[in-house]
C-alpha cells in the first residue's frame, strides 16, 4: 500500500488517468441536466451515465457507518424528512448533498464497458467531489436553475407533488423542498465558483437547443 502525500498524489493521478474521457454534467433539481445530458450524447456520439437512476442501487450498497446521514434518513417517516424540519436542517444533513454514495458513482464509472468517451449526469456530483478528478476543468460544467425556472419544470413534468403529496402538508413540504433547494443551487454556484469550474445560469428564457449548445461549447466537442 502506498503511503505518505506522494501516495496519495500517485493514486489521485491514476484514478484522473481512468476517468479521463468521463464528461460531467452536475447541478441544482430542474435544471435539465438530464436532458441536456442526452442531447448531447446523442449528438456526439457519446456513452450516458445517469447517476439519478442507480441512487436505489447506491443506497442499497451503503453501510450505516459509511452513510450516516443515508442511515438517519431511511428510518424517518415522510412528515420527518419534508414537514417537520427547515430547509437548513434537510439541505446539511441530506445524504446526497453531503457527498455519500460518490465513491459508488466512481466504482460505477470505472466498471463502464470500453467504448466512447461518457457522459455522467446528476445533481449529486458535487464541485468539490468532481475537481480533484478531472484531466481539465472544461469537462464539467455545473446547470443553475433560477428559482422561477425550476418551479415551471416541475410543473410541466408534473412531479412538483410526487414526495410532497405522501406527507400530511404537501403546500408546507413542497416550499421547504424548493428552498431547500433553491440554497443546494447557490451552494454549488458558490463551490463550483471558487474552485474556477465552469457553471451555466438556466432561467427561463433558455431554450433546450441553447443550453445544449453551451455545454458542447463549454466541454470542446
Amino acid at each position: 500500500m502506498l503511503g505518505g502525500r506522494r501516495g496519495q498524489d500517485d493514486d489521485g493521478e491514476a484514478l484522473r488517468q481512468r476517468l479521463h474521457d468521463v464528461y460531467w454534467i452536475g447541478g441544482g433539481s430542474g435544471a435539465g441536466k438530464s436532458t441536456v445530458a442526452r442531447r448531447v450524447a446523442a449528438r456526439h456520439g457519446l456513452g450516458l451515465y445517469m447517476s439519478d437512476d442507480v441512487m436505489a442501487d447506491h443506497a442499497s450498497r451503503s453501510e450505516p457507518e459509511d452513510a450516516p446521514f443515508l442511515s438517519e434518513f431511511l428510518a424517518m417517516d415522510m412528515d420527518e424528512r419534508w414537514v417537520n424540519r427547515s430547509p437548513q436542517t434537510m439541505l446539511e444533513t441530506f445524504h446526497w448533498f453531503q457527498g455519500e454514495g460518490f465513491g459508488e458513482v466512481i466504482d460505477d464509472l470505472l466498471h463502464l464497458p470500453a467504448g466512447p468517451p461518457a457522459i455522467a449526469e446528476g445533481f449529486r456530483l458535487l464541485p468539490r467531489l468532481v475537481q480533484p478528478l478531472l484531466a481539465s476543468p472544461n469537462h464539467a460544467v455545473w446547470l443553475l436553475p433560477t428559482p422561477d425556472f425550476r418551479r415551471a419544470a416541475f410543473s410541466s413534468r408534473g412531479s412538483s407533488w410526487e414526495i410532497a403529496g405522501k406527507t400530511s402538508d404537501p403546500a408546507r413540504a413542497l416550499e421547504n423542498l424548493l428552498e431547500r433547494d433553491r440554497m443546494f443551487t447557490d451552494r454549488l454556484r458558490e463551490e463550483a465558483t471558487s474552485l474556477r469550474l465552469p457553471i451555466i445560469e438556466v432561467d427561463t428564457a433558455m431554450i433546450e437547443d441553447g443550453l445544449t449548445d453551451r455545454v458542447v461549447e463549454t466541454f470542446g466537442l
